[in-house]
């Protein structure tokens, strides 16, 4: 069986982190994009009305750009994000309903400008279904991971 680190980042903090944690144990890599691709206007946090927002808040999906092929091999998945209002953002769950996660053991790292963790496992859990075990943490660098 092999290990995938699949990520979404938003500024590039996450990427760096997860190519980083990838090389250093060996995984496969792969970067999740959402179709329609964020805008800097589109991540602004402070406006209630940016698309960021507007999509946490109404739980809306995000279609994402591209599959990951032979996704069956992995039986551990680390799955790499910014934290948005306190949980993965919506493109994360969209990603992650296209795929069968019947015993895989996935573990969530999350990077974050000043926000903790939270409920993002529990949250992330429905989303993962059939998961062996659904794990998250907070983290800085690939050290941390």
């Amino acid at each position: 069986m092999a290990t995938l680190v699949a990520y979404f980042s938003a500024k590039g903090t996450t990427a760096k982190v997860a190519k980083e944690f990838a090389e250093k144990i060996g995984a496969d890599i792969y970067e999740i994009i959402p179709q329609e691709p964020y805008t800097k206007a589109d991540i602004n946090y402070l406006n209630p009305m940016s698309r960021c927002n507007r999509e946490q808040m109404g739980g809306k999906d995000v279609p994402v750009a591209g599959k990951i092929e032979g996704f069956e091999k992995y039986d551990t998945v680390y799955l790499g994000f910014p934290i948005w209002y306190g949980q993965a953002p919506r493109v994360i769950h969209t990603f992650a309903q296209g795929y069968d996660w019947n015993g895989k053991t996935v573990h969530a790292f999350a990077t974050s400008g000043g926000s903790g963790i939270g409920k993002t496992a529990e949250k992330l859990s429905p989303s993962l279904k059939g998961a062996a075990s659904v794990d998250a943490k907070l983290v800085h660098n690939a050290s941390e991971v």
